[in-house]
């Protein structure tokens, strides 16, 4: 048995051991806050290879959320998984972390022919994709005010916080999705998916989608005399 370990800090820290065969999902750790990633996630990795009595060296690869998500969560997964796969001398690859939204429609049943996912992007604002029935991916990402979503079925934590928004647009966010965010053991499927399409996912470059809070002022900007 080859495993992976699927790790994405997008929303919360969340951490997957996944059979690369049969993609089941072996063990998972994920966080009930969305702020602790760099305090949890590495004893959830520790805890869950030592559970499952796995060595880092011997995984297929690390399979890593690229986003988006939020500056700080986000860069705390991808070096992580760097990291772990520079020391163990494993792959990893990149995979955008709404695909694990999508696949969690899919995976619930009844999925529409088309719809949107939507996870917090702060500010008032939601990243957000569009998918068909079967999960590919039809536009996205994007991030943008949850007021300018197209009025259709809307799932994840984003439909839920704006929710009352969404319905006055005429769009149809399902509630049984609203607490639903990037957990790994869903971003599995499509990871193996796409490798065993022979898709290239050595890129881990970060989606931020917009800059970040914190700015360079404008002072240390300019040119010393």
């Amino acid at each position: 048995m080859t495993n992976y370990l699927v790790i994405d800090t997008s929303a919360h820290a969340s951490v997957a051991l996944i059979d690369s065969d049969s993609g089941n999902v072996i063990g998972e750790r994920t966080s009930p806050k969305g702020n602790d990633q760099t305090e949890t996630l590495s004893s959830y990795v520790k805890e869950l290879l030592d559970t499952h009595s796995q060595r880092g060296q011997d995984l297929a690869g690390i399979i890593v959320g690229v986003g988006p998500g939020p500056f700080t969560g986000l860069r705390v997964g991808l070096v992580a998984a760097r990291t772990f796969g520079f020391v163990w001398n494993v792959p990893v690859h990149g995979v955008m972390s709404l695909h694990a939204l999508a696949e969690r429609v899919i995976d619930a049943g009844d999925a529409p022919k088309e719809f949107l996912v939507a996870s917090d992007a702060r500010r008032k604002e939601v990243y957000w994709a569009r998918y068909n029935n079967t999960g590919v991916l039809l536009d996205g990402p994007h991030v943008a005010a949850a007021s300018t979503l197209d009025a259709m079925p809307l799932y994840g934590v984003g439909a839920g916080i704006y929710a009352e928004v969404l319905r006055e647009l005429g769009a149809t966010p399902v509630e049984a999705s609203f607490d639903w965010i990037a957990d790994a053991r869903y971003l599995a499927p499509r990871a193996l998916q796409l490798l065993g399409d022979g898709a290239d996912l050595s890129d881990t470059s970060p989606m931020y989608l917009r800059e970040s809070d914190a700015q360079v002022p404008a002072f240390m900007k300019k040119d010393k005399l």
